[in-house]
Formats: C-alpha cells, structure tokens, sequence
C-alpha cells in the first residue's frame, strides 16, 4: 500500500477512522444505557430547539456531520503533532489527545446555553471521555501507519543541537541505496568551537 505524504488528507483520513471507534463506542454505550443521549444526538442539540428534533433522522445526520467535520479537524492537529514531536509513545500521545480533545468539544456543547440536548449526568460524560480516548488512539495509530516516512524527520529545532539519531531517508541510504544523504558533522556551521583548555 501506498503511504500518503499530504498531511492534510492524512489527518482527514486518521479522523474518519478515528470517528469510526468514537462512534462504535458511542453506541453501545447508549444501547447499554450508560449514556443517556448520543454523540450525534448532542451535537445537533446545538442546532435544533427540541431533543425531539435532535433524534429525528434529519437531527442525527447534522449531528454525525458535525461529528465526522470536527473529527477530521483533530486528525489534522493528531498529523500535525506527529510530524512536529515524533512518531514514538503513541499510546500516551492519543490517549492525551483523545481525552483533551473530547474535553473541550463536550465542554463547548454542553456550555451552550441554547443547547436543549446536551448531557447532565457524569455518565453520559463519561462515556464521551472514553469514546475520544478512542478516537485518539485509532486515529494516531492510523497517522503513524499510513502516514509517509518523509513526514516524520523533522529537522532539529535549533540550531545548536547536533542530530543523535539518524533520519529515515540517512538510514536507509547507508544501507547500499545510492543516495546521498548529508551527514550533519556540525548543524551551524557559522558557529565558532572554543579551543580544549
């Protein structure tokens, strides 16, 4: 399979498959009766006057839509965050962005004072911290899969650091690929070395 190196649409696609989990998750939990309203259900409360009207079909589309738009938004940020800070401790990294992201989110719907729909009980909460901790999860693990090697070697972020590892593209031209891959011997070079005392 072809990796993708556009971090734009590799954040969309990351989102949608995290969607997926958050939505999976999101359903039983409402299908158990841990949560009281779903995820689409609240979201279109944001919209509609009426928990009637949220549940209606036209209700529950608006508000997957808006789930499906806000998730790709975080896999955007998920993308962004891997290719500034690197592709290791991902478990940490998603289940951090996951809980922070649905925080915030849950925060803003429920504190809409015009939202007739959003969730009052510690359950329903809950169960929205466990469906983005998901969410985190499935859609860094998909960025840090699909994603393209080139996205992830940075360059160092200043310019007094010397690289200790190799880049990817460093690696595998030591390894009898024929390209030529700078060897960092000193990152400025304009910097004078003070002589051994």
């Amino acid at each position: 399979m072809k990796k993708i190196n556009d971090r734009i649409y590799l954040g969309m696609l990351s989102g949608f498959a995290g969607f997926i989990a958050l939505n999976l998750i999101d359903i039983a939990s409402s299908k158990m009766g841990i949560s009281q309203r779903s995820y689409p259900t609240t979201a279109a409360g944001v919209w509609v006057p009426s928990r009637r009207q949220a549940e209606k079909w036209q209700g529950q589309l608006l508000g997957t839509l808006m789930n499906v738009g806000l998730s790709m938004v975080a896999g955007v940020s998920v993308v962004k965050m891997l290719t500034s800070f690197g592709r290791d401790k991902l478990v940490p990294k998603g289940i951090f962005f996951g809980i922070t992201f649905g925080s915030i989110i849950t925060a803003i719907l429920s504190g809409l004072s015009h939202n007739k729909v959003k969730p009052k009980d510690a359950s329903s909460n809950l169960s929205y911290l466990l469906s983005h901790a998901a969410f985190g999860l499935v859609s860094i693990f998909t960025a840090a899969k699909i994603g393209d090697d080139s996205l992830f070697d940075t360059p160092p972020q200043n310019d007094y650091s010397k690289p200790t590892i190799k880049t990817t593209e460093q690696i595998k031209g030591s390894k009898g690929n024929n390209v030529q891959q700078p060897i960092y011997s000193d990152v400025n070079s304009n910097l004078e070395e003070s002589p051994l005392m």
